[in-house]
């Protein structure tokens, strides 16, 4: 499993142009889903991605993470984060999970994050979206587990 996450401002995903998800500051993750992903997988990468230390202390240190700096998170599918770009020109998605395993986890993930967090937004799972945000800083770390 793989997350790539965004420090920001404020984030937003439009489904159609409608708003569907949104948050103001904190975390915007594109969270990808491997064939060889668990519940376990979504378990780690959602303790990393809320325990990160992306936000400034008050000596201006990246030290907090979202839930000391009381941000949101905002969770969007993205499958082509777990392309095989190694080779060619084409990306290969042989490591993807199939729709219905990636779905379950993507589910899974962002129902284990309300859980844990007080503000949590997402996006519809293999919908054209349109993502929108201000990164902040810029900040962006790609997570694996």
């Amino acid at each position: 499993m793989k997350g790539l996450i965004q420090r920001v401002s404020h984030a937003r995903v439009d489904v159609a142009g409608e708003a569907i998800g949104a948050i103001d500051g904190g975390i915007l993750l594109l969270l990808g889903v491997e064939a060889t992903d668990s519940r376990e997988s979504a378990d780690k990468l959602l303790h990393k991605v809320l325990h990160y230390r992306i936000f400034s202390d008050e000596q201006g240190k990246m030290n907090l993470n979202v839930q000391q700096a009381e941000g949101g998170l905002l969770v969007v599918s993205q499958f082509t984060l777990v392309a095989d770009t190694a080779k060619g020109l084409r990306p290969s998605f042989s490591r993807g999970a199939t729709p219905q395993q990636a779905e379950a986890l993507y589910d899974y993930f962002v129902a284990q994050a309300r859980e844990k967090l007080a503000t949590v937004a997402s996006g519809q799972f293999a919908a054209d979206m349109q993502v929108s945000l201000c990164n902040d800083g810029p900040v962006t770390f790609l997570l694996e587990v």
